[in-house]
């Protein structure tokens, strides 16, 4: 039998109501038990390691599941991540970075309702996280709501639907039918070398939604804030406003200060392209660093870890310029 590991960290699966709304209550062998006889097709330990609303799930945590997740993968073939939704695509993500070229399963999970509500969708999800943690398919992923998304695609779209997560510019990694979890292939990332623990980040990175007429002096706070990064969601395919407020002015201000400013698109598909227009141009002009089709959660978790790992802004652009783990096209 496939030795897998199952790592709680708390979340709604773990949940029960309390006087103030639904809290983590549960451990990790009270939430197997829910699973019955699919744990007899594993050898399966359980590790409680936090006990979170992922709302509370922030950097230290994603270091402290990431030092988890690399001690344990020689020991087991696959690794279960039960965990909150709200924050899980920012784990997911950050965890592709930190543990990447990771050679075993390791598939995040979790539910819109307690394992213990009689409509729960938790099982079903661990169900298949388990199947996709014995699969043999390395990679950080996230299961839910029988499809398996590469975790540094996925963003959580729905707040209540069963269907919370979608797989953004990114094929579904496998999905669960009358024939079982057939997986894509394709849309599993190789493995590119040996599997380190970088778990460094630089919690210095803020993220900016852009906003019609937004002051430019947001920036000058955040060089005050010492931020060292900033990862601007621009409009369309991108562009800033440059008339009235000029936005374009204090980039260079930020820049020539040392801050990485990385610019994505607010719309969720597709890639941006910043050489299309005038205002995206300038943007390019200025030193900024395009995030082409990443997610957002892809964006920030990336410039957190590069951060983290070199003070150098060229090498830091190097590291934009690569796909580490299929968070962006090629």
């Amino acid at each position: 039998m496939k030795r897998l590991l199952l790592l709680t960290t708390g979340g709604t699966i773990a949940s029960r109501q309390m006087e103030e709304g639904l809290a983590p209550d549960m451990d990790g062998s009270t939430i197997a038990r829910y699973l019955g006889e699919v744990m007899f097709n594993y050898n399966v330990t359980v590790q409680d390691i936090l006990q979170l609303d992922s709302s509370n799930i922030q950097p230290e945590e994603w270091r402290l599941i990431a030092n988890h997740v690399y001690e344990a993968f020689p020991h087991y073939d696959g690794i279960i991540i039960s965990h909150g939704t709200d924050t899980m695509a920012y784990t997911a993500s950050a965890l592709s970075y930190m543990v990447c070229n990771i050679p075993i399963p390791v598939v995040l999970t979790g539910a819109q309702l307690p394992i213990e509500h009689p409509l729960t969708d938790g099982v079903d999800n661990l169900r298949t996280a388990f199947s996709m943690a014995s699969s043999g398919y390395p990679g950080v992923f996230i299961a839910f709501n029988r499809k398996v998304i590469l975790g540094c695609r996925a963003v959580k779209t729905h707040t209540m639907d069963f269907d919370a997560f979608s797989s953004v510019n990114w094929p579904v990694v496998a999905t669960v039918s009358g024939s079982g979890l057939t997986v894509n292939e394709e849309a599993i990332p190789p493995v590119m070398g040996e599997c380190l623990l970088r778990d460094k980040l630089c919690q210095d990175v803020f993220l900016i939604k852009l906003t019609p007429g937004l002051n430019p002096e947001i920036f000058d706070m955040l060089l005050q804030m010492n931020y060292r990064g900033v990862v601007i969601e621009a409009f369309g395919a991108g562009g800033l406003h440059f008339i009235r407020r000029n936005l374009i002015e204090k980039l260079h201000k930020i820049a020539a200060a040392g801050m990485i400013v990385v610019v994505c698109s607010q719309c969720l598909y597709e890639s941006s392209d910043f050489t299309l227009y005038q205002a995206g141009q300038k943007v390019l002009a200025e030193g900024a660093i395009q995030g082409y089709d990443m997610t957002t959660e892809a964006a920030v978790t990336k410039l957190m870890w590069a951060l983290g790992q070199t003070d150098n802004p060229d090498k830091v652009r190097d590291i934009f310029a690569a796909s580490l783990a299929g968070e962006r096209g090629v």
